[in-house]
């Protein structure tokens, strides 16, 4: 079942800036809000809830629904992508990214954090639009610091494997109602305490466990570094999904995040052998083949035909 997404664009009070346009005219901004809404197929995304989800209906219950956006544009009338500047907060939005948190820490969502986002704030030039274009996953010269250092919402471990591997762009995490099992608690299978093979991104305690649970992160992988270097220089897999909406009422809708649809090519009762319990975005996990191109994204040569979980509502 397909749903609708949308996007709330709040144009408020027009601004505007001592920059000079090419007619000698100061240039103006206006305000812009964008609404996201998490969804698991017609039902509010829920912490507290359980869904029957992938291809066996299976019966889980979330424990974490985080990403980061970037690289946020307008589409205006003549098809051309206008960058939003978005809202220095110190908190949910730095440079050109934003987290999106669907969490609250409530519930089996016991590694989330209290607060939630489901907004991204910033300016445009004043004018019309008739869409929106934003990356899932960090600018590359952004994904590969320490977060421990990094400023918010850049610093969360939670969604940082390692130097090299970078951010989980968005981490989505079910465990198995009817089982009663929890997935791996973080420092034991999330990343964060294993900062070894980048394809792996420390996710291998739980090999073949998949009735712990299913768990999707998505981040780069195949990342080269030289000599000694820590940083990467270039990843084999990017895994950044560009998401281009186009055709809604930027005064009446917002952007629907489906997770539903993210999962409706899995049997979150399978797990491929040797590999981690959901996708962790390696290239050799078949459990990520339907994730990866439901979001638009290649798989393992394999092109997508187009990404299905992000729609306007």
């Amino acid at each position: 079942m397909k749903i609708t997404a949308s996007i709330v664009l709040a144009l408020l009070t027009v601004v505007p800036i001592f920059g000079l346009s090419g007619q000698g005219k100061a240039a103006e901004l206006q305000s812009v809000t964008l609404d996201f809404d998490g969804r698991v197929g017609d039902q509010p995304f829920s912490c507290t809830e359980s869904y029957r989800l992938g291809t066996a209906e299976t019966r889980v219950s979330p424990t974490d629904f985080r990403l980061y956006v970037s690289e946020v544009a307008l589409i205006n009338a003549a098809g051309e992508a206008v960058p939003v500047m978005l809202e220095q907060d110190g908190q949910w939005q730095y440079e050109n990214v934003a987290l999106l948190d669907f969490e609250n820490r409530t519930g089996t969502c016991t590694n989330g954090t209290p607060e939630t986002r489901t907004q991204v704030l910033g300016s445009v030039p004043t004018g019309e639009y008739e869409g929106v274009r934003f990356m899932v996953g960090l600018p590359f010269e952004l994904n590969h610091r320490d977060a421990t250092l990094a400023s918010s919402p850049l610093n969360l471990t939670a969604l940082w494997w390692n130097w090299r591997g970078g951010y989980k762009f968005l981490r989505a995490d079910f465990q198995i109602s009817t089982m009663g099992a929890e997935l791996p608690s973080p420092g034991k299978g999330d990343g964060q305490g294993n900062h070894g093979d980048e394809s792996s991104h420390g996710d291998n305690s739980a090999h073949g466990a998949a009735a712990m649970g299913f768990a999707i992160h998505l981040g780069s992988t195949g990342c080269q570094v030289e000599g000694n270097a820590v940083q990467p220089t270039s990843c084999l897999n990017p895994n950044q999904a560009e998401i281009v909406l186009e055709g809604f009422d930027p005064a009446n809708q917002r952007v629907v995040i489906d997770l539903a649809a993210l999962l409706q090519s899995n049997n979150l009762e399978v797990n491929v052998p040797n590999t981690p319990p959901g996708c962790m975005s390696a290239p050799e996990d078949g459990d990520c083949l339907g994730i990866m191109h439901n979001l638009g994204l290649p798989f393992n040569g394999e092109p997508s035909s187009g990404q299905t979980v992000f729609q306007i509502e």
